[in-house]
């Protein structure tokens, strides 16, 4: 999320690693052994962690379980690359109503989306949700664009696909909760950012609940909560609320316990949902 003050991006872009085995596929899971990045499908659980197929094949003690931690993951990611097809398409909207790459903010599509905390007292709720769609200049859009396809195909390949939506949407609430509760009546909040955030505090859920290595979701967080702070214009308030409403819907979905794990995992996100809009309503 990137408040009027302008549009930098919530982080510098990085480069992301890549699966050994399956080059076109990138990841952010290593293995605990040879500590190459590794896609869910070639990683096996092992006495600590996770190990590639390659060491396992090597003969070193790892289970032959595949790193399914809650549902039979797609290998396609059709809901990660749905979100990021949904947000350029947005962008591309605002670019030719405004005319302009960089001052698409000016466009009629984007006055009627942004989180304008005045405009959701008076009625216009649908910005909490469509200010996760706007984005200011394509640096910005390309920024979260990167980190979604980056975070956004493990987590949907770990999660599945209805709860990594879940994740998503629910990420994307909390940013505008925090972003409502602390920011004036005035101020003009947009962008993926909240949400992208929530995913990376998922994955680190779920790298520690499968006792992988997260030093790089870590570092990652770290990176961007500190630009977050030092960069003019970036809201922090909404990406740590992001972040801190992905990382509990996350935890209630990979520590649900197995007797009604559906059941407890829908109420979970539905209980998060229900805080996040009343926290709104005592925002506004």
């Amino acid at each position: 999320m990137t408040d009027p003050a302008g549009p930098p991006p919530s982080g510098p872009p990085q480069a992301p690693a890549v699966c050994v085995r399956h080059p076109d596929r990138p990841t952010g899971l290593r293995c605990t052994r040879c500590d190459r990045p590794a896609c869910p499908e070639c990683l096996r659980e092992a006495a600590v962690g996770y190990q590639c197929v390659d060491c396992v094949a090597e003969g070193r003690p790892a289970a032959r379980r595949t790193i399914r931690p809650v549902a039979r993951g797609p290998r396609t990611p059709v809901v990660t690359t749905s979100l990021i097809a949904l947000n350029v398409l947005v962008f591309v909207v605002t670019v030719v109503q405004a005319r302009s790459l960089n001052g698409n903010d000016r466009s009629d599509l984007f006055a009627a989306w942004s989180l304008v905390p005045g405009y959701v007292a008076q009625g216009e709720w649908w910005r909490v949700v469509t200010a996760g769609f706007l984005h200011y200049g394509p640096l910005h859009l390309l920024f979260n664009m990167l980190a979604l396809w980056v975070i956004g195909r493990d987590m949907e390949m770990l999660l599945g696909r209805t709860r990594l939506l879940a994740v998503y949407l629910v990420a994307l609430l909390g940013g505008s909760a925090a972003a409502l509760l602390f920011y004036g009546a005035n101020s003009e909040v947009a962008g993926a950012s909240g949400a992208v955030f929530g995913l990376m505090g998922g994955l680190a859920v779920a790298l520690r609940r499968m006792r992988v290595p997260m030093t790089q979701v870590v570092v990652v967080i770290a990176i961007n909560i500190v630009l977050s702070v030092t960069l003019p214009g970036v809201s922090l308030i909404g990406h740590l609320g992001g972040l801190i409403v992905g990382a509990v819907a996350t935890a209630a979905l990979v520590y649900a316990p197995a007797r009604n794990r559906t059941a407890f995992q829908a109420g979970a996100i539905g209980a998060l949902t229900v805080l996040s809009i009343a926290v709104m309503l005592l925002a506004v």
